[in-house]
């Protein structure tokens, strides 16, 4: 079976092309057509339904799930490292370009195409916002519209991470309803439904296809200000679909009207709550409205464990490579200079300072979506415990082993390469170890932005409440982790003689 990774295929569009399309589609093959959707279960589905309907017709298309939220999704597609992805009228209009007017979905159409951007019709559901609360504390609290939440300020809420930011979610609601609530957190949306049912919080924001609804028997607290607004599903692709692939965006617009509300909630409810692959509902569905057959992709376990190794393996080995090349020089320079050392070691420690996920994020501006964004990350994060403990295992060299080398006339080069990196040596991998075990369990991260690795089936996971499927993740990695401090004790043990080895797990 052929693997073409979607983090690995991001590369081809980076300037880091030549290092990775050893691990991308074979050479001369037709670049791709890239669906790409949101980290939740209704937008694959519907990235699903497109690839699946696209493909059919012959047209060689990837679909890279579970890119994290909307400003990723439109970036990527701004920068032409996606072609298509499922939106919503009122996350384009209040959210994405919240600074712009539209008298009409027209107007917002012509908008767009300015920008070189395209739009279908509506699929033919709203998936607007509500609350929800659990049925009992609607009647403990006489709760029916989200009005009535204002004479309960000890209610605590939860809602999605990015629900608590945008423009329409969390503080325009807030003003709108002029609600005192104080114990608002924020939270993944799919834990949130976990959360609510184990009365660790009151009121979660929902979807209003979402299959937990109807499966937790939730209240739906009315919109009695009108607050949210349409959120009509549609599809967003670049305008130069129509003359690269004009039978895509054909197919594209078939799918207009053609899911109701309903049918779509049905859909969630077989991947969430029956536990289908949304591939498989996606060829049902396209089975059910178009009479067409289309074989769902299917992997087995030991396939998607292949893929998600070989993924997290590049991210791996080309990160703590480059780290290693330059935080052991780095620390060199350190050790012999020490106000340059001082600076260096500071820069270091400050980007370890930086919360990791917020580090793989800041990276997206400048290198895109995907492998070269978590490559640098990992990078970054892999350099201090590396330079720190040259720094180390070179300063502590007592002096007089020094003054005895420049005593017997070897020159610098030869005293650095003879004496002081032999005697550094354990520091020095001591640190490399530790690096090594940061790179691998942070390159989980790594698919949040479309690098693929151990983290798909962990978010997969999360995103279905499957323990299963996070420790097809979780397991791998920790095993990885062992395996690569394993082979750097092994290297320890083959370069050091017997007299100057250790075991070190820290620096």
């Amino acid at each position: 079976m052929t693997f073409t990774f979607p983090g690995l295929f991001l590369f081809r569009r980076s300037v880091f092309a030549g290092i990775f399309l050893l691990s991308s589609a074979p050479s001369g093959a037709e670049e791709p057509v890239v669906i790409g959707s949101k980290k939740f279960t209704e937008n694959i589905i519907l990235a699903e339904v497109a690839r699946e309907l696209i493909s059919h017709e012959g047209t060689n298309v990837e679909h890279w799930r579970d890119l994290g939220g909307t400003r990723i999704l439109w970036d990527a597609l701004s920068r032409g490292e996606i072609d298509i992805y499922p939106e919503y009228t009122g996350t384009l209009i209040e959210e994405i370009l919240g600074d712009k007017q539209f008298a009409d979905l027209a107007e917002l159409e012509d908008y767009l195409r300015q920008t070189g951007i395209g739009m279908t019709g509506s699929l033919g559901f709203d998936n607007t916002y509500i609350l929800g609360t659990l049925s009992e504390t609607a009647e403990k609290y006489s709760l029916a519209n989200i009005s009535d939440l204002r004479g309960h300020p000890r209610l605590r809420f939860g809602f999605s991470n990015e629900f608590m930011n945008r423009s329409d979610g969390w503080p325009g609601l807030r003003e709108a309803y002029q609600l005192p609530q104080q114990a608002v957190r924020g939270l993944d949306h799919d834990l949130a439904y976990r959360g609510l049912n184990g009365n660790a919080i009151d009121v979660i924001d929902l979807y209003a296809t979402d299959a937990e609804i109807d499966y937790y028997n939730l209240v739906r607290l009315a919109d009695d200000k009108n607050y949210f607004p349409e959120y009509e599903a549609l599809f967003l692709y670049r305008l130069e679909l129509l003359t690269s692939h004009p039978t895509v965006i054909e197919q594209l617009s078939r799918l207009e009207g053609s899911l109701s509300s309903g049918r779509m909630s049905k859909m969630n409810a077989a991947v969430k709550i029956n536990r289908n692959a949304e591939s498989q509902v996606a060829s049902d569905f396209i089975q059910e409205e178009f009479d067409l057959h289309v074989a769902p992709e299917t992997f087995t376990w030991l396939d998607r464990l292949f893929k998600h190794t070989m993924e997290h393996l590049t991210l791996v080995s080309i990160s703590l490579s480059a780290a290693i090349l330059i935080a052991i020089p780095a620390g060199i320079a350190s050790a012999r200079h020490k106000r340059l050392g001082q600076i260096l070691l500071s820069v270091a420690s400050l980007i370890q300072t930086i919360p990791s996920l917020a580090l793989f994020v800041f990276m997206i501006p400048f290198l895109g979506i995907g492998g070269p964004p978590a490559v640098v990350a990992l990078f970054l994060y892999s350099l201090l415990p590396i330079m720190r403990n040259t720094y180390s295992g070179l300063h502590d060299i007592p002096s007089e082993i020094r003054e005895s080398a420049i005593a017997i006339g070897l020159p610098k080069i030869k005293i650095l390469f003879w004496v002081e990196l032999p005697l550094a040596a354990r520091s020095i991998l001591a640190g490399v170890k530790t690096s090594s075990v940061i790179n691998v369990g942070t390159a989980t991260l790594g698919a949040l932005i479309g690098a693929g690795g151990y983290g798909q089936p962990i978010l997969t996971g999360i995103r279905l409440d499957d323990i299963g499927l996070i420790l097809q993740g979780a397991i791998p990695a920790a095993v990885l982790a062992l395996l690569v401090q394993g082979m750097f004790e092994l290297i320890e043990r083959v370069l050091l003689p017997r007299s100057l080895r250790y075991q070190a797990s820290g620096f």
